[in-house]
């Protein structure tokens, strides 16, 4: 029988600090997050990084979720990690993944700006949530519509008429539920995602 290769050395990989930081302060299995992150990146050098937690309640049950998302010089890493009852162990179970996606593959970048009050907003805002959406062809949305003719007397099926949407990833984020600094974290990173892709 065949050795098994050693572990990665994932001491050797340093993430940075700011990420480091940000994954602490989300507070959710923090040395397993960024040994998941780190093994995904590797050895590249993340150029900029977002972190997500999520928390939803489902019936009796609190599940909590963190998604990390970090762009190196040739990817866009995504990592996910959440923790569920492990019924036949009476446990609780962290399950962790990770999706590299070449930039290039990367198809669009949308945020989504939500404005309160927008008869006085106030330049340079942007609201007070966005959603973050990024896709690059795995998973497509398609809306579909009862396709519709100029006169208003037809009463001829005329099919549908749709879009088909890339909708790989949606984050949500609320200044109101995680700040001011969350909300212009997430701004910052779609604009530097956007400015990394279709070159």
């Amino acid at each position: 029988m065949a050795a098994m290769p050693a572990p990665a050395d994932l001491t050797a990989i340093d993430l940075p600090s700011d990420l480091t930081a940000a994954i602490e302060r989300a507070g959710y299995y923090p040395a397993l997050v960024a040994d998941v992150v780190k093994a995904a990146v590797g050895e590249e050098e993340v150029v900029s990084h977002l972190v997500h937690q999520e928390t939803t309640f489902d019936q009796e049950n609190i599940r909590r979720h963190i998604t990390v998302l970090a762009r190196t010089g040739t990817r866009l890493v995504i990592a996910h990690a959440d923790d569920h009852a492990d019924e036949a162990a009476s446990d609780q179970v962290a399950t962790a993944s990770t999706e590299c996606i070449p930039l290039s593959a990367v198809r669009g970048v949308m945020l989504t700006h939500v404005v309160a009050d927008p008869a006085r907003y106030v330049p340079g805002s942007l609201g007070r949530e966005v959603t973050l959406t990024i896709g690059w062809g795995t998973i497509s949305r398609v809306d579909l519509l009862p396709a519709q003719c100029a006169d208003p007397a037809c009463e001829a099926d005329h099919g549908y008429e749709g879009t088909i949407t890339s909708d790989d990833i949606a984050l949500r984020v609320s200044a109101d539920a995680e700040g001011r600094g969350a909300l212009d974290r997430a701004s910052a990173f779609a604009r530097d995602l956007s400015a990394s892709i279709g070159r």
